[in-house]
């Protein structure tokens, strides 16, 4: 069982055509965004500013496709022989960038208890960002 203290959990998504670029931005992204308050109450501090560490869960039903039917289709989701090894090299990105992390067990159920101070929510998708 992963445990953090205080930090940031990240439901990580793979979808088909997915690589390293798209790990790589997630992973600096990721560790970099400032989502904690400083003294005056704005975020303006981030998990490298912080100290902060990292719950990695993969979930591959964030890619669901709701729009037809009621039966969510996961076709966008890559497979898991694909989606693992992104996976896999997301946490070691993050881990090199001085983050401690904690995993769940790939393709497995599981509780994931958060205890959020916010609510802050972020989606964060690489086909999404800047160039």
């Amino acid at each position: 069982m992963a445990r953090i203290g205080p930090g940031l959990v990240a439901l990580v998504g793979v979808e088909r055509g997915d690589g390293e670029a798209d790990v790589e931005y997630l992973a600096q992204k990721t560790v970099s965004l400032r989502l904690f308050a400083d003294e005056g109450g704005h975020f303006n501090r981030s998990l490298l500013d912080t100290g902060g560490e990292l719950l990695i869960v993969s979930q591959f039903t964030l890619l669901a496709d709701v729009g037809k039917g009621r039966r969510p289709s996961f076709d966008r989701a890559a497979p898991p022989e694909e989606a693992q090894p992104l996976i896999e090299r997301y946490v070691e990105l993050v881990r090199q960038r001085k983050v401690s992390v904690g995993t769940g067990r790939f393709g497995e159920t599981m509780q994931v208890e958060i205890h959020n101070q916010g609510p802050v929510t972020i989606f964060l998708d690489s086909r999404q960002k800047e160039v």
